[in-house]
């Protein structure tokens, strides 16, 4: 009887428990906390996440240049297009270590991402340990 009543306990636990998002599952489609662009994350091809702008909300998407890039080359691309996560190293609770670079002011921070157990993407921008949030909602697509 001593085993029966741990393991029925098991049991309940088990099932009473909501299952937890994986932190390292951020590839998809995702909507920036702003709501104005879309942000493909896909397999960089080692097994780590890289994102691009896919979709940003202007009147004329392909008209948006990258204009406040460090690099002069670069100001006359689009924006649409651009990478904007990339070098990611896994870590307990996402990705760690990784870049993201904010295309309206043309610099790039270091980057921290998980999902959330809602199934959000936390992203994180940061210099030195001053690190600022935000939220991108999950994109549904057919």
């Amino acid at each position: 009887m001593k085993f029966f009543i741990p393991a029925l306990a098991g049991i309940f636990l088990f099932v009473g428990t909501p299952a937890m998002a994986n932190p390292a599952d951020v590839y998809g489609l995702w909507l920036t906390e702003s709501k104005t662009g879309h942000v493909d994350i896909q397999d960089c091809g080692d097994g780590t996440p890289c994102g691009t702008l896919v979709w940003i909300d202007a009147p004329d998407p392909d008209a948006e240049l990258d204009e406040f890039n460090p690099d002069p080359a670069l100001r006359s691309r689009t924006m649409v297009g651009i990478k904007l996560v990339w070098g990611f190293k896994p870590s307990a609770k996402g990705w760690k270590k990784g870049n993201i670079y904010d295309p309206q002011d043309g610099k790039t921070y270091r980057s921290h991402m998980m999902l959330t157990d809602s199934g959000d993407l936390q992203v994180k921008g940061c210099i030195g340990p001053l690190c600022k949030a935000q939220i991108w909602t999950k994109v549904e697509t057919d």
